[in-house]
Order: structure tokens, then sequence, then C-alpha cells
């Protein structure tokens, strides 16, 4: 097994029990969550420019930037807060902020929080299905 998939199979058994805590951080992190911001307003002039993977970067899509986790990795992002989850799919690199776990594009962001936060808790859950 690769190395991330291996990392992700781990999170993933830790999310899936029973009796498990929240889902731990992607980057390795406490079961308590990490911060997700979002990427992609208007005024950034991201629309169509490649992202690290190479794909061509839509802010409306359900995808996001990680800075340890594969391309391809599919990852449910829960808000801590209010529940609300997303499934996006890794095709960048980031956060820069160390401080910070995941990047959502901004279409992926407003489904699970108002996009005027910016910020927001969550807890993440990465998939073996790639």
């Amino acid at each position: 097994m690769r190395p991330g998939r291996a990392a992700a199979a781990v999170a993933l058994a830790a999310a899936l029990s029973p009796s498990a805590a929240p889902p731990a951080r992607a980057d390795g992190g406490g079961p308590h969550g990490c911060l997700a911001s979002w990427y992609g307003a208007p005024e950034e002039l991201l629309d169509g420019w490649p992202t690290a993977s190479g794909e061509p970067f839509d802010p409306e899509a359900m995808t996001a930037a990680s800075r340890d986790l594969p391309f391809g990795t599919r990852v449910r992002v829960t808000n801590a807060g209010t529940g609300d989850s997303v499934m996006v799919r890794i095709n960048d690199r980031g956060p820069r902020d160390p401080r910070r776990c995941i990047d959502l594009t901004r279409g992926a962001f407003g489904e699970i929080a108002p996009l005027d936060e910016g910020l927001v808790r969550v807890n993440l859950a990465p998939s073996l299905v790639r």
C-alpha cells in the first residue's frame, strides 16, 4: 500500500470505529478537528489557472487543497459546529498557513458554512475510494 493510502486507511478505520472519537486530522493532529479556509474569491483571478495537480481551478467544484493527502483522495469535511458535511477531492496543495489543515474551494466551503465566516473548525475523514 502506498504511504498516502496507508495514512488514509488508518484515518478511515478510526472514523468508522463505533467507539471512535471524531475523525483525526489528515495531517496527523488530534481528534478535535482543525481549521478549514476557502479560496477562489473572484478578485483572486484563479478560475481556470492550473492547480498543483495540473487540473484547471474551478472555484465552484467540490475540490480542496491539502499539504499531505495525495491528489485524488476523497475527504469528507464536516463542520464541527453544525454537522454539515461535504465530500471533496484533493487536487491542489495548501494551505500555506500551518494552522489550517485544508483549503476548500468557495463552492465546497459554502456547503458547510457561510463564506463570510472565512474559517471553520472541521473534522476530516479521508476515504479509501480513489
